[in-house]
């Protein structure tokens, strides 16, 4: 079982593997209950039972060998008034997402109630930090003055979203990007919610380190840019191995939250230390294969298979 979005080519590539191992897959987008989804389940003595029918499949809830989530969209309600449509809301996510969540005997990649918990910015760095990795001086605010003081200590200071809604600039998604800021950039407004401040590393590169079940996958993306992923164009890839300890800290980092695959973003300075940034629990990883030949579709495909190695 997939649950994605749409338009998701990783998606694509790893129901294609699947699909040419003979293995039967089912994909559906959450979002799309109760229109052309429904689910009839029922809770028995071995656990859920039911079926889950989309346009032209139907799912054994018993038979469900894997599940894929990778970022659904969300339940939406257009034809109903605001009160009722957040009342349905609330039934879906907590009756088709409870159901999705507690299928007997079904190994996720990753479990959403896991996704949840690892997408907490604050959560994840805490988790880095036992689990051994280094991570720049950083501190979350809502404090102006906090801000300020914080910038002046440590110079050369980054801003992130704690997470990354959309935007829309005339009709265009967009997304907040990481950047500088300076002391004399923080205004009152920054009052207003709260706001992730980071010692910006002097980097070389990165490192996204992508672990699949007990793969690690190690690419170092190289570029002259503060955020990679504001120009894939500049981009070139190495293939290389972790330093002493980065192995045992994924596997450390992964075990704290539950989650089986994880998408690492590391900074490497100039002394070739790796600073952990953040761990994404449903980053985007297909692309790198063609870039190096790593083998990363098979490997998502026999995680999901459940195939031994």
């Amino acid at each position: 079982m997939v649950v994605t979005n749409l338009d998701d080519p990783t998606t694509d590539l790893v129901i294609e593997e699947l699909h040419g191992r003979g293995i039967s897959v089912v994909r559906f987008d959450s979002g799309d209950f109760p229109a052309t989804l429904s689910v009839a389940a029922t809770i028995t003595r071995t656990g859920i039972a039911g079926t889950l029918t989309t346009p032209s499949r139907t799912a054994d809830l018993t038979r469900v060998r894997s599940l894929y989530y990778r970022r659904p969209s969300g339940f939406t309600f257009p034809h109903l008034d605001e009160q009722t449509a957040r009342f349905a809301v609330t039934q879906a996510r907590y009756g088709l997402g409870g159901v999705l969540a507690a299928l007997p005997g079904c190994f996720y990649v990753n479990h959403p109630h896991r996704i949840g918990d690892a997408e907490f910015k604050p959560a994840g760095l805490a988790a880095a930090v036992e689990a051994g990795f280094r991570i720049p001086p950083t501190l979350i605010t809502s404090a102006p003055d906090a801000a300020r003081a914080f910038i002046r200590r440590h110079g050369s200071v980054i801003y992130k979203p704690l997470s990354t809604p959309l935007y829309r600039v005339e009709g265009v998604s967009c997304t907040v990007t990481v950047a500088e800021v300076a002391a004399d950039e923080i205004e009152q407004d920054v009052a207003g919610t709260a706001h992730l401040f980071q010692r910006r590393v002097d980097k070389v590169a990165d490192v996204r380190v992508t672990v699949i079940g007990r793969r690690v996958f190690c690419v170092r993306i190289n570029s002259d840019l503060l955020d990679w992923r504001t120009d894939y164009s500049r981009l070139t890839y190495d293939v290389v191995q972790p330093p002493d300890g980065i192995t045992e800290g994924l596997s450390a980092y992964l075990a704290y939250f539950g989650l089986v695959f994880g998408a690492f973003d590391f900074a490497v300075d100039r002394d070739g230390g790796w600073w952990f940034l953040e761990c994404n629990p449903s980053g985007q990883w297909a692309w790198l294969e063609p870039e190096t030949g790593l083998p990363m579709v098979a490997t998502m495909a026999d995680l999901l298979e459940r195939k031994p190695r």
